[in-house]
């Protein structure tokens, strides 16, 4: 499935589009709870959760806590993706 331009809000992406850029992203999806999602970085890891109107991000013991952010799906793919994937 060919993604929508990276300006594109994700409120314009189908949901298989939306699963596609995640796994894409090195997202691995949850086999129980299919809207949650995990990413594990060199100097970070996160779960992703694609909650019914954005997209809620905790990083998981950052500095001893975790850290909880949400983006609504009216943001584009490319600033959800360059907030998200760059790390807390």
């Amino acid at each position: 499935m060919a993604l929508p331009s990276a300006d594109t809000p994700l409120y314009n992406h189908p949901l298989p589009a939306i699963e596609e850029w995640l796994s894409d992203m090195g997202c691995e999806q949850d086999s129980q709870e299919l809207h949650c999602w995990t990413i594990e970085r060199p100097k970070w890891q996160a779960e992703l959760m694609l909650d019914v109107d954005q997209l809620s991000v905790r990083y998981l013991n950052i500095e001893g806590r975790d850290i909880q952010r949400s983006f609504k799906y009216s943001l584009s793919r490319q600033d959800v993706e360059d907030a998200v994937f760059g790390g807390p």
